[in-house]
């Protein structure tokens, strides 16, 4: 009998055994269960800045951390090797909350290391959003912060359930077209949703990558940037580059001045408006 995930919308209706889309999350005997909870493939000491985060303790490193498996299927992927895998071809470690939270404590005692908390990042964090809420409630008690990197392609049940430990995220807006998004695997009116209700509730800024005659006119960018002003026009928008990567490699990275050009009309709204890969 198939159970249907509740995760997103996608909605993969599952087998027993059975993987959904996003590799992370899996029928076990008819109950939807979070198939990469604890599997680490990717952890470091980073910038808070590289999430990107402009106006959420600056200067301060994070410890961030990463599994497998998205939601998505962006062909300009850059973390491909981990987000478009499961575990049968990953490398992964398993890593308990406690044993996360330990070491962010460690780093956060190191004074030199600077370390805030911790950031779930690099694959799409939401489709193992319990190992994520576990997780975060240490951190919290511990007296540190937890950051949120996502596609926000997830439901508002699951939003809910981590709005409470969660104290910044960086959400990709890919742009403002349900045509794009569709291409990319996603649906922009659920993005639209879990922004809105996210900036209500902790520190939210955006990032949109901007690729070449995908997401790059400027009629997209402004009607974008008028939603978001709609919203609060004092969330940061990072306008970020695109290079050639995965399935994109026969594309030319994007023109800095039309990167530029893209600002300065977002700008017109927000009150943020920050370039980045130049």
């Amino acid at each position: 009998m198939k159970t249907i995930c509740q995760v997103c919308m996608h909605h993969c209706a599952l087998e027993p055994g059975q993987t959904g889309l996003c590799r992370a999350r899996k029928n076990e005997g008819g109950e939807i269960v979070c198939a990469n909870y604890g599997q680490i493939t990717s952890l470091a000491l980073d910038p808070i800045e590289k999430k990107p985060l402009h106006d959420f303790h600056p200067g301060s490193m994070v410890l961030s951390v990463g599994s497998f498996g998205c939601n998505l299927r962006c062909p300009f992927c850059q973390n491909h090797e981990i987000s478009m895998a499961d575990n049968r071809s990953l490398d992964a470690e398993h890593v308990s909350p406690e044993q996360l939270t330990d070491l962010a404590l460690m780093w956060k005692e190191r004074k030199e290391a600077g370390n805030i908390g911790v950031a779930y990042t690099y694959n799409e964090p939401l489709v193992g959003w319990e190992f994520v809420r576990e997780t975060a409630r240490l951190v919290r008690e511990y007296g540190m912060v937890n950051v949120l990197v996502t596609n926000g392609t997830a439901s508002q049940e699951v939003l809910e359930e981590l709005l409470p430990w969660i104290d910044a995220m960086n959400i990709d807006l890919k742009g403002f077209r349900e045509d794009y998004y569709r291409k990319l695997g996603g649906n922009l009116e659920t993005v639209k949703a879990f922004i809105a209700r996210a900036q209500e509730s902790c520190h939210v800024e955006l990032t949109t990558l901007i690729v070449p005659d995908e997401n790059d006119s400027p009629e997209d960018m402004e009607a974008q940037a008028e939603w978001i002003a709609d919203l609060r026009p004092s969330i940061p928008l990072h306008i970020t580059r695109f290079f050639p990567r995965y399935h994109m490699m026969d594309r030319e990275a994007t023109d800095v001045e039309q990167l530029y050009r893209l600002a300065g009309i977002a700008g017109k709204y927000l009150e943020k408006v920050y370039v980045g890969n130049v």
